[in-house]
């Protein structure tokens, strides 16, 4: 099954950005373009070194049921400039309403100029399982048993 998910603009919003949408016919995530608000529009928004910022879309979404929607970094965002999502991957649920924010942090060397227009992050959209929980008076053996964090070697 194909989901569909639904968009309302904001009131506010450049509708001319179109949607979120996939670059190739293989794409896993629909890239997400700033929709900066009218008056910085010209001159863009700087995003400091080390600072984070929620960067507008312009839209709001509905996810069907059993869905959700992972927002996660450009690769050449990253590479090229060091801007990344410090949430990486941030979850939207499918009960969720509200404006569609991007957040961004510049880890780079350099404030980054955010154009309107840009493409800032990818949406990919999966299936959600919820489970159940309960509590239980011991867990089934494993061959690797407690071993945590690096046990399993470097290779």
């Amino acid at each position: 099954m194909t989901p569909t998910l639904r968009f309302l603009w904001e009131d506010w919003a450049d509708q001319t950005l179109g949607l979120p949408s996939y670059a190739t016919a293989g794409a896993a995530g629909a890239d997400i373009r700033a929709n900066l608000q009218p008056e910085d529009r010209a001159t863009g928004f700087i995003l400091e070194r080390m600072h984070r910022a929620i960067v507008p879309t312009g839209l709001r979404l509905e996810i069907p049921a059993g869905f959700e929607v992972q927002i996660r970094p450009r690769s050449g965002l990253a590479l090229r400039h060091g801007i990344s999502l410090p949430n990486t991957p941030g979850t939207i649920d499918s009960d969720y309403r509200g404006p569609l924010g991007v957040l961004l942090i510049n880890l780079g060397a350099e404030p980054f100029t955010l154009h309107h227009g840009d493409r800032i992050a990818q949406m990919v959209v999966a299936p959600v399982l919820q489970a159940r929980f309960e509590v239980v008076e011991a867990l089934g053996a494993t061959d690797r048993g407690e071993g945590g964090f690096g046990s399993t070697g470097r290779r």
